[in-house]
C-alpha cells in the first residue's frame, strides 16, 4: 500500500506491505462524540460546570468585591485557537461568574503558563484569545507570560515531603481566586495535561521541574508506556498539592476533556485533587485505545519541519529525539522490545536557534567527553540552566529555557532505549541524524529493507502513524490490555 507520511512542511510517500496496520486518531477508532461546537451549547455547558464544581465551592460564590483574580491559561502548545475553543469558552464564562460575583475586572489578570517554554508574544496572546478577549485585558496590562526568572515574582515555598522544591509564580500566589483552565489531553508526560500539571509545569521554576524532567524519574519503568500512576505524575500532584497549602486555599480548576481536534467532550471544574480523577474517566475512553492483536516489529511515521514546539522541532536533532521518544512512551504498550521506528524527517540542518539558542551547543556537547548516551548529559543540567545570556534571551527574546533541552534529551533517551534501531529517512544533512545515534535511508523502502535483513525478519508487523504529529494522539493498546487502572 502506499501511504504519505509528514516531510518538512510536505509530505513523502512509502509504499508498505499490504499487511501494515494504519492507524489515524479519530479516524481508525472514532472519538467519544464531542459536545456541539457551537458557542451557545459550549458556553451553557461551561457554566453548568462552573456552577457545579467537584469538591469545592461554585465559582461565583469564591467571588466577592475587592478579591482579585488570576485566570492561569495555558501556551500555544496545544488546546486550539478555534473559535470555540476551551480557552476562549472558559476563560468567558469565568469572566462572567466574577464579575456576577462581585469581582472588577481590574481585579483580574490573565497569566499564559508558559513555564520553560517560551513566554507567549502578543501574536500568539491574540491568537489564543480572540480579538474581544485580548483587546479587553491587553490594552490595560491585565495580560502576561509566566517569567520563572523573575525574582520579583517568583515565591519559594520550600519543598514537599518527599524533598522536591517548589517554587511559584507570586501573582498566583498572592491572589485571591487563582484560576487554572486546563486541557484533559493525551499527553506522554503522566498520562493527561491539565490538573495538577498545569500549575506544577506551568507557573514553577526550572529547579521544581528539574525534581521530575530528569532521567532518574523518565528512565523508570513506570513512566514507559504512559501512565496516570508514574512517579512523575505523583510529584505533580504532590506539587499542586503543596502549592494549595502554601496558598491556604485550592486551585480554581476548569479543565475540557479534548478529542482529536481539540474540541470538547467534556467539560469538568473544581478541586483538582477530586476533579482529575472524574474526567480520566471519559478521558481514558478517548486516549488509551485498545487496537493492536499482536505486537509490532516496526513502526512507521513521519515528522514534519514545525509541530508541538514550533518550527525546527522536525529538524532540530534534540527535538527530534524528543518527538521520537514521545512516540515510544504513547505505544509501548503494541511494540515488540526489538522494535524499529522508521521516521521521515528533512533533517536540514535548521536548529531554529532563536527558539533554541543553546541546542546546537549541546548537540556538539554531545559528540565529545564520554558522552555516550543522551543521559550523560544531565550532569550539565544546572550549568547550562544557569547560564544568564539563555536566561536573558528566555525572558526577553522568546526563547526556551536552557533547562528544557535537558529535559528533551531525559526524554529523547526512551526511544533508544526501547528500540532496536531508528531510521531516519530523507535527512537532507544526515549527519546530524547519525550523530544523535540514529540510521540514515534515503527512502521509507531503502530501511525497511534494511530493517527486515537486521532485525524484524522478512515479515514483519508493520504498524504505520500518519498525521501522528498534526493532530491530537492517543496512546495505543493491546485489545487484551487492562486498562482499568491506567
Amino acid at each position: 500500500m502506499k501511504l504519505d507520511f509528514e516531510y518538512g512542511h510536505g509530505l513523502m510517500s512509502a509504499e508498505l506491505p499490504d499487511t501494515t496496520d494504519v492507524f489515524i486518531p479519530g479516524t481508525t477508532v472514532p472519538d467519544p462524540p464531542c459536545l456541539p461546537q457551537d458557542w451557545d451549547t459550549l458556553y451553557a455547558e461551561t457554566l453548568k460546570s462552573l456552577r457545579n464544581p467537584i469538591g469545592m465551592p461554585a465559582l461565583r460564590e469564591l467571588a466577592a468585591p475587592g478579591k482579585t483574580a488570576v485566570i492561569v491559561i495555558p501556551d500555544i502548545v496545544k488546546g486550539g485557537c478555534q473559535p470555540t475553543a476551551h480557552r476562549r469558552v472558559s476563560i468567558t464564562a469565568c469572566l462572567d461568574e466574577l464579575y456576577a460575583g462581585g469581582v472588577r475586572k481590574e481585579d483580574i489578570l490573565f497569566m499564559f503558563s508558559n513555564g520553560l517554554h517560551p513566554r507567549a508574544t502578543e501574536a500568539e496572546m491574540r491568537r489564543i484569545l480572540g480579538e474581544k478577549l485580548f483587546n479587553d485585558f491587553y490594552w490595560t496590562n491585565q495580560i502576561t507570560s509566566h517569567d520563572s526568572e523573575d525574582p520579583e515574582h517568583m515565591i519559594d515555598l520550600g519543598v514537599t515531603k518527599r524533598g522536591d522544591p517548589v517554587l511559584m509564580n507570586k501573582y498566583v500566589f498572592d491572589c485571591d481566586i487563582p484560576i487554572l483552565i486546563g486541557h484533559v489531553q493525551g499527553n506522554p508526560y503522566g498520562g493527561y495535561s491539565g490538573g495538577y500539571k498545569h500549575c506544577a509545569t506551568g507557573i514553577t521554576h526550572w529547579r521544581s521541574i528539574a525534581s521530575h524532567h530528569v532521567p532518574k524519574v523518565m528512565h523508570r519503568e513506570d513512566f514507559t508506556p504512559v501512565s496516570g500512576h508514574s512517579l512523575m505524575r505523583t510529584k505533580f500532584d504532590e506539587i499542586g498539592m503543596h502549592m494549595e497549602e502554601k496558598m491556604g486555599h485550592p486551585f480554581f480548576c476548569c479543565d475540557a476533556v479534548l478529542d482529536t481536534y481539540s474540541r470538547q467532550i467534556a467539560i469538568y471544574s473544581g478541586y483538582a485533587r477530586e476533579m482529575m480523577p472524574e474526567s480520566w474517566k471519559i478521558a481514558n475512553k478517548r486516549t488509551y485505545v485498545p487496537f493492536a492483536e499482536e505486537k509490532y516489529d516496526v513502526m512507521v511515521f513521519g515528522m514534519p519541519q514545525d509541530f508541538h514546539y514550533g518550527a525546527g522541532m522536525g529538524t532540530n536533532p534534540i527535538q527530534m529525539m524528543q518527538a521520537l521518544s514521545a512516540q515510544v512512551i504513547r505505544h509501548k504498550r503494541v511494540m515488540k522490545d526489538n522494535c524499529v521506528i522508521i521516521c521521515s524527517s528533512i533533517c536540514n540542518g535548521y536548529f531554529h536557534d532563536e527558539r533554541w539558542p543553546y541546542l546546537r551547543e549541546l548537540y556538539e556537547v554531545f559528540q565529545h567527553d564520554h558522552m555516550n548516551t543522551l543521559a550523560d548529559m544531565n550532569r550539565l543540567g544546572e550549568y547550562y540552566a544557569t547560564n544568564q545570556e539563555y536566561i536573558r534571551k528566555y525572558r526577553f527574546a522568546n526563547a526556551f529555557h536552557p533547562f528544557h533541552g535537558f529535559s528533551m534529551m531525559s526524554c529523547g533517551h526512551i526511544a533508544e532505549m526501547n528500540t532496536a534501531a531508528i531510521y531516519i529517512v530523507g535527512a537532507q544533512e544526515p549527519g546530524i541524524a547519525r550523530g544523535m545515534g540514529l540510521k540514515t535511508r534515503a527512502t521509507f523502502e531503502e530501511a525497511l529493507a534494511d530493517a527486515m535483513k537486521k532485525y524484524v525478519g522478512p515479515h514483519p508487523r508493520i504498524l504505520a502513524l500518519p498525521q501522528t504529529f498534526k493532530i491530537g494522539a492517543v496512546h495505543l493498546c493491546m485489545k487484551d490490555d487492562d486498562l482499568s487502572n491506567v
